[in-house]
């Protein structure tokens, strides 16, 4: 079983993270930010992950801390729980549409953090939820999960429509790079022999 569990203490955020990636996309979901539970639902559930999220932060002075925190033990939970990545796929990408927003991710789980990220969103709140925090959580992931990962929003007029499909996308091309591969069993995807 590729799982793991992390918990992780700030000053800021207390947070418990639990994965498992060969899941079914089970979830319990309580970051104490309603639109990015509303994210990490479609994680889980398009990318066939189990995924449980709590955290108590400091949401009265604002959601920043608690959304990137949250990317960054996520991030640490995926590195824990693909372990040696013998047999993984690697790559995997999505593209997904939702009404007239269209988006692209592409990762690899190359053992490099890089996150290329290209979301013009065309307003600036979805509700109460600040759309530049997309960005550091998926900045908090790649940093810690150790992922190369393309995100681009090819089109878009619902700021809402733009962030679903970016996190949908996601979990969809975490789904098809978390994939073990029965051609390449206990063999790690990469020329150097370790990733």
């Amino acid at each position: 079983m590729r799982t793991a569990e992390i918990t992780r203490n700030t000053n800021e955020t207390r947070i418990r993270v639990a994965v498992n990636l060969d899941g079914t996309g089970r979830h319990s979901l309580n970051s104490g930010v309603p639109f990015l539970d509303h994210m990490l639902d479609q994680i889980a559930r398009h990318g066939l992950i189990d995924l449980d999220v709590h955290c108590e932060g400091d949401t009265h002075i604002d959601d920043h801390h608690t959304v990137e925190d949250i990317g960054i033990a996520l991030g640490q939970a995926f590195a824990k729980a693909v372990g040696s990545k013998a047999g993984l796929r690697r790559y995997g990408h999505a593209y997904v549409p939702l009404d007239e927003s269209l988006s692209r991710v592409v990762v690899d789980f190359s053992g490099r953090p890089g996150l290329f990220y290209f979301v013009p969103f065309t307003r600036a709140r979805i509700g109460q939820f600040d759309v530049d925090l997309a960005r550091e959580f998926f900045q908090g992931f790649v940093n810690h999960a150790l992922v190369s990962m393309h995100i681009d929003n090819l089109r878009g007029e619902n700021a809402h429509h733009q962030c679903e499909t970016v996190f949908k996308a996601f979990g969809r091309a975490l789904r098809m790079a978390l994939e073990l591969d029965p051609r390449s069993e206990g063999v790690v995807p990469s020329t150097k022999g370790v990733l």
